[in-house]
């Protein structure tokens, strides 16, 4: 056997090979080892490197799951597990160990992948760029290394881009799966509110605005392990509706002809970078040409009051965390960067009723939301197409945790939304959100596209995404730095 090519592979295809005994996961894991260690002095995207517990795991007989012995790696936030230690991209929480596995976690185990080590996340999960101090610099874009490869799973997108891995775990609180996604050229789907499991360690993530996903490189690696995954876990808050027939059965034929609307600006009207309009416009004439019928439609919805709450919601979060892990210690340079200091500030300036007061106004929005998909006076759209990203991928630096505005880092007129203003509206509404890898710059930077379905309608999106797929393929592209 040896030494198998799987850079142009999804994960589905690697766990193939080594169910035909093609390719052991003792060499997928070399391989991925080699990878990381010629690569990631260029990238910083995989971290806290666990060998010992892959070649044990492998070693006492993996799953036997649709991913058996392919290469896999956690996000270093969240994801719980005892056996893979944790920085959650924080010096204060550096090598944080856990005495239970989360739930997701057991179910991405169970799937037969071999994990040996986690992937970079900036500090908290707040941000559209990662480049946190406790991995000593950025992490940079395999597509071109002055580039960010996005947040907060940008380890997993820069790993999964690279070809270190085949498929990554992530996490999405503010588009932090369909960022790195559309950063990266990859596949990024986001489920309804509620789908995955976020126990035992927490109820929900950020008034239930966040949840696990995956950077992937294909429609079907995502749908198999959304499968995997989804399901609420024992005491779970609240549960999604229920699935059909589920993610990988949905994408095993087209969706009927859909409803698309089509908004080439932000939300709220203001233009986008022309990369990123041409990609919406592309989209838009290749799903006509699918029979689907498209037509120009934005929401109404308050979006900046929407992300206003997001913004305070996010900063008592981060707050209360922080505060946990100080112990009663001072809150200094040397243990939290800028943006930590200033969400935590910003926390203590926000009145003792204005948590609740700010998610009330996402619930409100996410009604709003729903009734632009559903409106009253007739029939509205199943699909709200526009760009992920405002604009392509930022330069490294440009959205550094150095600062201790928190408010003007999310919220100004050069901050994180109006960067990436589209995809925390679905997080506060709870519907399924996708990044699609359909367009490039002309000097090689990826640019995602962004689909919206009805709240639970998680099928009919990925069936959607399928379709797209199949109808313009984009797995055999690969980045400048690669394995």
């Amino acid at each position: 056997m040896g030494m198998v090519d799987i850079g142009g592979m999804d994960a589905t295809a690697v766990a193939g090979l080594v169910a035909r005994g093609e390719v052991s996961a003792e060499e997928l894991l070399d391989q991925a080892l080699e990878a990381v260690t010629r690569l990631n002095p260029k990238l910083n995207a995989v971290v806290l490197i666990q060998e010992d517990v892959a070649r044990r795991a492998i070693a006492q007989g993996l799953p036997r799951g649709p991913f058996r012995g392919v290469p896999f790696l956690l996000k270093d936030l969240g994801a719980e597990a005892k056996d893979f230690p944790s920085h959650n991209g924080s010096r204060l929480l550096a090598n944080t160990v856990y005495g239970k596995d989360s739930s997701i976690w057991l179910r991405m185990r169970a799937t037969g992948v071999a994990t040996f080590g986690r992937t970079t996340s900036p500090e908290g999960g707040i941000g559209a760029a990662t480049e946190s101090a406790v991995y000593g610099g950025p992490t940079r874009n395999p597509w071109n290394l002055d580039h960010t490869s996005g947040g907060s799973s940008g380890g997993a997108g820069a790993a999964v881009a690279a070809g270190i891995v085949p498929f990554a775990h992530g996490s999405d609180g503010g588009g932090s799966v369909r960022i790195p996604a559309s950063s990266c050229g990859l596949f990024g789907f986001k489920p309804t509110r509620a789908r995955l499991p976020d126990g035992p360690y927490a109820g929900e993530g950020w008034a239930g605005m966040a949840i696990d996903g995956f950077l992937t490189k294909s429609v079907r690696d995502t749908a198999t392990m959304l499968d995997a995954c989804e399901g609420a876990d024992l005491g779970a808050p609240y549960w999604a509706p229920p699935l059909g027939r589920g993610y990988a059965a949905a994408i095993s034929r087209p969706p009927r002809r859909l409803r698309i609307a089509v908004c080439e600006t932000t939300f709220t009207g203001t233009p986008i970078d022309p990369a990123c309009r041409k990609a919406v416009h592309e989209a838009a004439a290749l799903l006509s040409g699918l029979g689907h019928h498209v037509e120009h439609g934005r929401p109404t919805a308050d979006v900046p009051g929407m992300m206003s709450a997001w913004t305070d919601i996010v900063a008592i979060g981060t707050a209360l965390g922080i505060r946990k892990a100080l112990g009663g210690r001072p809150l200094t340079p040397d243990l939290v960067e800028g943006v930590g200091r200033g969400a935590v500030a910003h926390a203590a300036s926000l009145a003792p009723d204005r948590y609740l007061e700010a998610v009330g106004k996402i619930h409100d929005f996410g009604r709003e939301m729903a009734a632009f998909f559903d409106p009253e006076d007739g029939i509205g759209p199943d699909i709200l197409l526009s760009a992920t990203l405002a604009e392509p991928p930022a330069k490294v630096g440009r959205f550094s945790h150095d600062t201790e505005d928190y408010v003007a880092y999310r919220t100004g007129p050069h901050g994180i939304f109006a960067y990436s203003p589209f995809c925390a509206v679905f997080n506060a509404s709870g519907q399924p959100a996708a990044s699609l890898p359909l367009h490039w710059t002309p000097d090689g930077l990826p640019v995602g596209v962004h689909l919206a379905a009805r709240f639970g309608a998680d099928e009919q999106l990925i069936a959607l995404c399928a379709e797209l797929e199949a109808a313009r393929p984009w797995i055999g592209r690969r980045a400048p730095v690669h394995a």
